[in-house]
């Protein structure tokens, strides 16, 4: 049975002990492998536990071997329990036997977030939602430091928290999954943005119920001196303000809000008791698309609950580049412009992609099968994709969505580099390429930036 004390309190850095205690880990991948650094580097005794053979896991992880680390293979079930902990990332499913072995010996099983949570020297600010999530956690941290701030901006945003946490910053600005959040049990968000909510990631959480259940961990902790952001246009994520003792701030495309930041004639406005402060207009922010008017808008309610000026926040929004792999342009040739969007990682999000552009696409989509439903998306397809190429394990509910909505603009392709020169066939000048597969990536890639990285490198060849 494990024995660490819980710590008193719901700031983080709790400084609990971890020199001599015995820590498993529960997956290789970047979390696992940065979770094992930080626990060597305060000296406790650490196991490694993955799918894979100890040979075939990353060079990272043979030399975390070479420092003392132990490998367990996850298939593996052990008589003995020594661990006092165990910390699991975010890819690992809940229901391994090697997991629930652990929770009946009743040793205590945190994921990487709750970890760096525990020693986190600075307030954590916190930003979930189905789509937006990365776009919105990097712009609110590049407006804290144009502000002057020191801001860590991490967590399922490609850079671990917990490579980080032993280092002083004014604020760390962390986008959390569902995956990350349904593994915490302390986690305290001093600042929640809540962005949205559409169904994603269902082959894991089962259902909506579940899936919103995770996401809203975010708020469970929140205090009266805290703050939350909420989607008011989103009548799921606006539902959720009732579960926080938190200051409560609200943004919206289409409505006044209360408090927080809405549009008005074309423009970004501060709303506070009753009276209305410009930050910049729509049109000047620099990432395009209605859709970032929205991240725009919850990354400056966050700012100005951190007291940041907007003259500050309209000079960032208007030079803020927006984040890899979320329409990003790559190039232009022959008159076709090609993006790469390979963060779309479910229909909603593509729907998104497809509402920014006004030119004729080209779409390139599919992957790794969780469950979606396709049909709105192949309706908003019919209407404004010229041809599109589909690929990967959800082929067949692709085809089956077009089938069923008339839409016969397709074609198939084995794999990605296949489905760039179908599409590079079916362009004309003034066309976009459009890369954006509203499905994970993991039949033929290891993750979305593997999959964006091949696309660019195809598109540039």
């Amino acid at each position: 049975m494990g024995d660490f004390q819980l710590p008193i309190g719901l700031s983080g850095g709790s400084g609990m002990e971890l020199r001599g205690k015995d820590i498993l880990v529960l997956g290789g991948g970047l979390s696992g492998l940065a979770a094992c650094r930080f626990l060597l580097s305060h000296g406790a005794r650490v196991t490694l536990s993955d799918n894979k053979q100890r040979r075939d896991l990353p060079k990272e992880a043979q030399a975390l071997f070479r420092r003392g680390v132990s490998f367990l293979h996850q298939r593996y079930l052990p008589t003995s329990l020594p661990w006092q902990l165990c910390v699991k990332s975010p890819g690992v499913p809940p229901d391994i036997p090697l997991l629930q072995l652990l929770k009946l010996a009743q040793i205590p099983v945190w994921g990487e977030l709750e970890l760096a949570f525990r020693y986190a020297k600075a307030p954590i600010v916190a930003v979930t939602g189905t789509n937006g999530k990365t776009t919105t956690t990097a712009l609110l941290g590049y407006i804290l430091r144009q502000a002057g701030l020191k801001a860590l901006v991490a967590g399922n945003i490609g850079e671990p928290l917990i490579a980080h946490v032993d280092e002083p910053y004014d604020y760390i600005v962390a986008e959390t999954s569902s995956f990350q959040l349904e593994d915490t049990e302390l986690f305290h968000a001093t600042g929640a943005l809540f962005l949205n909510l559409s169904p994603d990631h269902l082959d894991r959480h089962g259902d909506m119920e579940h899936y919103r259940a995770a996401k809203a961990r975010i708020l469970q902790h929140q205090q009266v001196t805290d703050f939350a952001v909420f989607n008011q246009d989103d009548a799921a994520v606006a539902a959720l303000a009732k579960d926080t003792v938190a200051r409560r701030l609200f943004f919206s495309l289409q409505q006044q809000v209360a408090e927080g930041v809405f549009l008005r004639q074309g423009q970004l406005c501060i709303r506070e008791k009753g009276h209305n402060t410009p930050v910049v207009l729509g049109e000047r922010i620099y990432i395009k698309g209605r859709h970032n008017w929205q991240n725009a808008m919850a990354a400056v309610a966050a700012a100005y609950a951190l007291g940041v000026k907007p003259t500050l926040m309209a000079e960032a929004l208007t030079t803020f580049p927006g984040v890899e792999h979320r329409l990003e342009f790559v190039c232009e040739i022959d008159g076709v412009t090609y993006i790469n969007d390979s963060k779309g990682t479910n229909p909603d999000s593509t729907e998104k992609a497809l509402l920014a552009y006004d030119q004729p696409l080209v779409l390139i989509a599919g992957g790794y099968d969780k469950k979606a439903d396709f049909l709105p998306l192949m309706k908003l397809i019919k209407e404004r994709v010229r041809h599109l190429v589909v690929l990967g394990q959800t082929t067949e509910a692709l085809l089956s969505a077009a089938r069923t909505v008339g839409y016969n603009c397709v074609s198939h392709a084995e794999n990605l580099d296949e489905a760039v020169a179908m599409a590079r066939e079916q362009a004309q000048s003034g066309d976009i390429v459009l890369l954006s597969p509203a499905c994970a990536s993991w039949d033929m890639f290891d993750n979305f930036e593997a999959r964006g990285n091949r696309f660019k490198e195809l598109v540039k060849a």
